[in-house]
This record gives C-alpha cells, structure tokens and sequence, in this order.
C-alpha cells in the first residue's frame, strides 16, 4: 500500500478542516464520504468534489474502497462508530475526545488491538510545530524545575440548540475545550496528575458551561485549567518553572494569526521562539500515514489519549462530589 484512501464517516462541520490536510498529503486520497441519507452524502460530495458517497456508515464501512475513515461524530457515538470501523478492517482517526469514558476507550483500544487496526484521537494541535517545540525547549531543562502550568480555552457558545450542550451525547465545555489546557499539561509533564479538584457552573443544559481545574503531578507539578462556553474568545497557556516561563498566545487554534511563543528568562528579556509553519490539521494525518505505511511509533499513543480522559472523567466527580480524586490507572 502505496497510499492511505480515507472516508469521512458523518458531514459534520469539523471535516473543513480536515479535507484540506488529506489532500494536501501526498500519501492521502479522500475517496468517499457517507451520511445517514444518500441524499445527504450525494449533496456533501458534489460540493467538495469527492467521488463516492453513501446513504450510511455501514455502506462505506462494507466497502473495499477505503482504507482509513475520520470520524468527526458526537463524543457519544466515538466508542461505537470507532470499534465498528475498525472491525470492518479500517484505520481509524477519531476526533477528540476519544469517549466520554474511561471503559469505552478501552473497548476501543481492546478493537484496535485484535483487529491490527490503527486507531488514534485526532488532537490536531499536538501534532503541530509549535506543540513540539514547547516540549523539546522544557526537556532541555531551560525552565528549571516546572512550578505550574496554566491553561485557558474560553468561547461565547451562543446558540442554545448546539450539540455542545446536550448532556448525553457528551457535552460540556471542559470536553469540547477544556481537554485542550489539559492534554498541554500532561504533555508538558509527561503523565497524567495524580491527583485533581474540579469545579464547574451548570447552565439550564445541565452540562458544565464553565469548568476550572486544579492537578498535581508527581514531583509536586501543578497545573490550573479553565474553559468556559460563557465568556469572549480567549486561549493561553504558561509553562511557569524555576528559570523563566514560556507563554503562548494561541496555544491551540487560529495559529496562523499572530501566534507567539516567547520564552521570559528569570534574567534578561524576553525571547521569540521559532516556530516552522504547517497547516493546523495537516500533523495527524501524516502521523496516521506513517504509522501505517511505514510502521513508524506513533506521536500520540492510545495510552496517552487514555489518560486525556481518565484525567478528565477525575474532573468531573471532583466537581460533582467537591473533593480531590485520585487517578486510579
């Protein structure tokens, strides 16, 4: 296999941003996409040129046509769209979260084991240039030893009818946005916390609308995560440590506008880091591409994506319950 032929299972919005990386791939053909009508599916892929459609997911799942599918789906139907796909013989790119549940991801990784199936949460940003350069600059020891780091991921979720909002399908702001300052931290530690203090406001949803988090990690690390569908647009991050801080301006997204990465040295003035351009998007799918044609490792372990939502489901039963939890592994 010389190429990787991918499927997008749904029309949801998020696949703008992820047929643009596929096509821009080299090693990437996007053949086919499939909606719960034909209809919906022949509509979607006349306007973005792709050949084939299907009338549903188990019709593009059945075919021999495709080699690898983007599930961009509801958090609630990952675990059972995922296992499905990767049991009709797909790879797999699932959008973050994994699942909303420690169990279910693990089913998934059990389907991914048995099949020899690649499965992987597609967790655009920790691909991307920027991402890599945080975590090679604190390996180095530049920072001294990390004291904290803070994270934010807020925007104003104005229409009451969005799935964001609906709680069994998976909703909530620390889900949708806040796993963001949460995934950072971890990557920057290198594990998941040991130990985690939620709080949250619930609207009339019945889901988080905003979410603070407190983690500590071994060593005695901390990290401080916000995220809110209530307040303006805003992501940062700080990676605060004995020697200096790093601070982000665009952490996660919008990294074609005015990105900053800029390294504050306990003496001297600040610096500018450099950071090589690439397409936000563009880094999972070429991972998924070389771990499949060329059986390299890949960037982001199913066990770290594991820990994204063992950390998480912490959160929120500290936040129901209004006491520290620890992380069972």
């Amino acid at each position: 296999m010389a190429i990787i032929r991918w499927g997008l299972l749904s029309t949801a919005n998020i696949n703008r941003a992820v047929i643009p990386a596929i096509r821009a791939s080299s090693r990437g053909d996007l053949v086919a996409v499939a909606s719960r009508s034909l209809e919906s599916a022949n509509t979607y892929a006349r306007r973005w040129e792709i050949p084939m459609a299907y009338g549903s997911y188990e019709a593009m799942l059945e075919s021999d046509q495709i080699d690898a599918v983007y599930i961009g789906l509801p958090n609630h139907l990952h675990a059972e769209w995922s296992i499905k796909a990767l049991r009709a013989g797909k790879h797999v790119l699932c959008e973050k979260p994994l699942a909303p549940t420690v169990e279910e991801v693990n089913r998934m990784a059990a389907a991914s084991q048995e099949t020899g199936g690649y499965l992987a949460e597609a967790f655009m940003y920790l691909h991307h240039p920027q991402t890599r350069v945080v975590k090679e600059f604190v390996q180095s020891g530049k920072l001294g030893e990390l004291c904290v780091v803070r994270g934010v991921f807020n925007f104003a979720l104005r229409a009451r009818d969005n799935i964001r909002l609906v709680p069994e399908y998976g909703g909530g702001c620390l889900w949708d946005v806040g796993v963001y300052p949460l995934s950072f931290a971890q990557m920057v530690y290198g594990a998941p916390p040991e130990e985690v203090f939620g709080y949250q406001w619930l609207g009339e949803s019945g889901v988080d609308e905003t979410f603070t988090g407190q983690m500590r990690y071994t060593g005695g690390g901390l990290a401080q995560i916000t995220s809110s569908f209530r307040s303006p647009w805003f992501t940062r991050v700080e990676v605060i440590g004995t020697e200096g801080r790093l601070v982000l301006n665009r952490p996660f997204v919008r990294m074609e506008e005015n990105r900053r990465l800029t390294f504050h040295p306990k003496d001297g003035d600040p610096q500018e880091l450099d950071v090589p351009d690439e397409f936000l998007y563009q880094g999972e799918v070429e991972d998924l591409h070389r771990v499949v044609l060329d059986n390299a490792t890949p960037h982001l372990p199913l066990a770290e994506s594991r820990n994204h939502i063992l950390t998480a489901t912490c959160l929120y039963l500290s936040a129901r319950e209004n006491r520290p939890v620890g992380l069972n592994r």
